[in-house]
């Protein structure tokens, strides 16, 4: 634990660095830094600290803009960039579980600077690690100013948001990108989710999603996927001039599950119930499921390339493995009431309802599903089973989907209960019957009879 005098010590020494030479003022403010690790010394700090800290931050940001707009090397940028980096790193430690420290930094004005200056050095031409580090201890300055103060994240958001988030999301330095998704996820209120999540702000939420693709880091990519679904889950209509805009996005989604839909198959393995590829995958399903229930964006939905054949490719994949191997895809129906607890639940059923939506009032979508043997999957996917709750409802919107006004589609559900392929108290279940008329089967909707 620091002595008592060592934080008035530490601070004197700082306030007398901050007109010396780089090299002075780099040792003081590093001593500083070593303090603030424990909880004593960031409750002792005064204001002067900060202030001296903010003199110094400024000077650098002088020195750096001086140099480029003069076209000349700088002789010292990297001591200029340690001292950067020990400046945040003193910072971030001081307002770690600190609101004081916190309200006082941002008071002085270091949200501002700080966001200032990360876009000072995203323009510098080196990607030296000197250069990696200052950024990072700079995003985990804001994030730390930000934990837990409303106040804070109301600063970084009107200072950063989208500019900064999409400069350090385009890094392809890991702990640059995490550090921005921590920053940016420690913002986030609900009205700050509707503005993340407005089709006119979507490049920062789909360059998390970029992220997950490039990198597979997909912690933030859950949580984002998450805060779709609350705002999807609205059924707020999309303005018609903002249409085309959203439909490149709701593409790139699409494209992020026909790229990863295989991933889900890791859960069949108990120890990789928790992959997050795999996690992402099932929440990039939950929100398809929902862009294609709203109605004035089904029909662009319905025109994606591939996005249908990949639903029924998944869905065949995933019930093979659960007829070959007893895993989470394989139909269970327990008499208990015991509440199954894994991720993949209700996968199948919400693939099912994606088809369903994907053919609905849509003849090219209906007859491709008769293409690709779709029909067949989807009825040897409706006896209730307990790692799929409400399969068979999803099931009988999805036929009812595929049948309507169909009549291939009809013939082959009803040649297929008629070589016993398809099984009637099924086709009861779902209000329909064969009948046959002039030696040719007819499949008919029926009301179903009080139980």
């Amino acid at each position: 634990m620091a002595a008592a005098g060592a934080v008035p010590a530490a601070a004197a020494r700082l306030g007398r660095a901050v007109a010396a030479a780089p090299e002075t003022r780099l040792e003081s403010v590093r001593a500083m830094a070593g303090l603030f690790r424990e909880a004593q010394p960031r409750e002792m700090a005064k204001e002067s600290i900060f202030q001296d800290l903010l003199e110094i931050l400024m000077s650098a940001s002088s020195e750096i803009e001086q140099a480029y707009k003069d076209s000349c090397e700088l002789v010292d940028l990297n001591t200029c960039l340690l001292l950067i980096a020990e400046c945040f790193r003193c910072l971030r430690n001081a307002c770690v579980e600190c609101a004081r420290n916190q309200h006082v930094m941002r008071n002085l004005g270091l949200i501002s600077t700080s966001v200032h200056l990360i876009k000072l050095l995203d323009g510098i031409q080196t990607k030296e690690e000197l250069l990696l580090t200052a950024l990072r201890c700079s995003l985990q300055f804001l994030g730390n100013i930000a934990a837990g103060n409303g106040d804070s994240q109301n600063s970084i958001w009107k200072c950063a948001f989208p500019d900064l988030f999409l400069t350090c999301l385009m890094y392809s330095d890991e702990k640059i990108v995490a550090y921005c998704c921590m920053v940016l996820f420690t913002c986030l209120d609900s009205e700050k989710v509707r503005e993340l999540l407005d089709p006119g702000n979507l490049t920062v939420p789909l360059r998390v999603l970029k992220v997950y693709k490039e990198q597979l880091e997909s912690e933030w990519s859950v949580t984002l996927l998450e805060l779709m679904m609350a705002e999807l889950s609205d059924k707020n209509p999309v303005p018609s001039e903002e249409m085309n805009v959203f439909m490149r996005h709701a593409e790139f989604l699409a494209g992020c599950f026909q790229e990863k839909c295989e991933a889900v198959l890791k859960l069949t393995s108990a120890a990789d119930a928790e992959d997050e590829e795999a996690l992402v995958t099932i929440r990039l399903l939950d929100v398809l499921c929902e862009m294609t229930s709203n109605n004035g964006q089904l029909e662009g939905l319905q025109a994606l390339p591939g996005l249908l054949e990949t639903a029924i490719d998944t869905l065949r994949l995933t019930h093979l493995a659960g007829k070959q191997a007893v895993n989470i895809f394989t139909a269970t129906h327990m008499t208990g009431q015991e509440e199954i607890s894994h991720p993949a639940v209700g996968f199948k059923s919400h693939l099912i309802r994606l088809i369903g939506n994907l053919c609905y009032k849509n003849k090219k979508n209906q007859d491709k599903v008769y293409e690709l043997d779709g029909i067949p999957l989807i009825l040897d996917n409706c006896s209730i089973d307990d790692n799929n709750p409400f399969v068979n409802q999803w099931a009988v919107y999805a036929i009812r989907n595929l049948t309507e006004q169909n009549e291939r589609n009809q013939d082959l559900i009803a040649q297929m209960e008629e070589k016993g392929l398809a099984d009637n108290s099924t086709l009861e279940s779902m209000g329909l019957e064969t009948e046959k008329r002039d030696d040719k089967l007819i499949l008919r909707s029926v009301k179903k009879k009080p139980s």
